[in-house]
């Protein structure tokens, strides 16, 4: 068994980082990685596949996080609430530096094609795990999937917004503001859309 090394997976997250920042993600090796963190090539891929998950851990507890929201939420809540309440679990989990560290990915992933794929993916994963935690109390699919998107739109623009401002606000203060947002914004569409649908013409 290898030797336990302390924080082993935040070291490689900054040494990665790092490098990504002088160098490019492209251009960096996992063995320039472990050397910066100051381990071995054996325990960076023990913890992780290839340098682009070194970037992306994290991704099962934030799922497990949102899922638990969902759970947890009030006996009688509504879908909305249990869907706020997921969202307010998983940015309740951020701290300061999370947001130290999204200052410096951003730029990263904005040069990457390959990690911005793979954000995209991480995106896609925590929004479905949204979806089928409300499926699984009794949500109707079609409404838990419009309120998962809404959810997580509402997460990645407040974290956003979050990253970009140096204040002493929270990740969640700005997602339930956008949820907010996003709320009044879909029932003026719905509202000024409504004198132009006929449900009942029965005509396709």
């Amino acid at each position: 068994m290898g030797r336990w090394e302390p924080d082993a997976q935040g070291r490689l997250l900054r040494a990665a980082l790092e490098l990504f920042a002088e160098n490019g993600y492209e251009a960096t090796t996992t063995a320039q990685i472990a050397e910066r963190a100051g381990l071995t090539k054996t325990t960076l891929f023990r913890l992780f596949a290839d340098k682009r998950e070194i970037v992306f851990q994290g991704q099962g507890e934030l799922v497990s996080l949102v899922t638990r929201g969902v759970d947890e939420a009030p006996g009688g809540a509504s879908a909305l609430d249990r869907m706020i309440n997921g969202i307010r679990v998983l940015s309740g989990a951020h701290a300061h530096e999370h947001r130290t560290t999204g200052r410096i990915l951003d730029p990263i992933l904005a040069r990457s094609p390959e990690l911005n794929e793979r954000a995209i993916f991480k995106r896609s994963a925590i929004t479905s795990a949204l979806e089928q935690a409300l499926i699984g109390h009794r949500i109707d699919r079609w409404q838990a999937g419009v309120l998962a998107d809404l959810g997580i739109r509402a997460y990645y623009s407040g974290y956003d917004l979050w990253v970009a401002l140096d204040d002493s606000s929270t990740l969640t203060d700005h997602v339930l503001a956008q949820i907010t947002m996003l709320q009044d914004a879909l029932g003026d569409v719905l509202h000024s859309a409504a004198p132009s649908i006929d449900v009942g013409s029965g005509g396709h």
